[in-house]
């Protein structure tokens, strides 16, 4: 392990957009992987002793590898190549602009508010304009799994993202900041899957209530 992380920092020093790239596409593919079978164990139902052997061999979780290579696309095209330039042009920003000292509060803090009030929406949002495209979806089925989604996703990750931002704001290098990201959204794919899996469930309308939406 430890000879698999001094060979992933020296691409990252030679060649630090393809690393991320490369990384991003690989670790979005495994979170998906995770996702799918989060998603399978949600929605199979509980299978009485009476049943067949056949239903109980197509109820076994099999790998929907077309949607884990849609997956890793989104990881290679979008959160590899975006969230490096993102965390790279951040920190030189709240540095070189804002003149904030680096690791103190107020440092961290902004780093925390921009990046969850304006990344935060924007990858959200790509995400799921991306899958609903790869999925064959029409622009206004889009639209309308983005006003049932967006604010659920967007409030629920609200709540987990900041903490998990802070530590990487306050504790890790600038070119490790979108690989602890991406390990995090191993977690956050299956979340996402979980919430698209919800559909129209009555606790998102419930959280939409405060916020209508036309």
């Amino acid at each position: 392990m430890l000879r698999l992380w001094k060979w992933y920092q020296n691409c990252l020093a030679v060649h630090p957009v393809k690393t991320q790239v490369i990384s991003s596409g690989i670790i979005w593919g495994v979170g998906d992987i995770a996702a799918q079978a989060v998603t399978h164990s949600y929605s199979t139902p509980n299978t009485a002793h009476t049943h067949q052997i056949q239903d109980d061999d197509d109820e076994e979780f099999k790998i929907n590898w077309k949607r884990v290579a849609t997956t890793s696309l989104f990881g290679l095209s979008f959160v590899g190549p975006v969230g490096h330039y993102w965390y790279e042009g951040l920190d030189r920003y709240i540095r070189l602009r804002l003149m904030l000292k680096p690791d103190s509060f107020r440092f961290v803090a902004s780093k925390v508010a921009i990046d969850g009030f304006l990344f935060g929406p924007l990858d959200l949002l790509a995400f799921f304009t991306y899958m609903g495209l790869s999925t064959g979806k029409s622009i206004p089925q889009i639209k309308e799994d983005v006003k049932r989604d967006f604010l659920p996703a967007f409030i629920l990750e609200g709540g987990i993202w900041p903490i998990v931002q802070v530590a990487n704001f306050r504790y890790v290098p600038v070119r490790y900041q979108l690989l602890y990201v991406n390990l995090f959204c191993l977690l956050d794919s299956c979340f996402l899957s979980w919430i698209e899996q919800q559909q129209d469930a009555q606790w998102k309308k419930w959280v939409k209530s405060f916020l209508p939406l036309k």
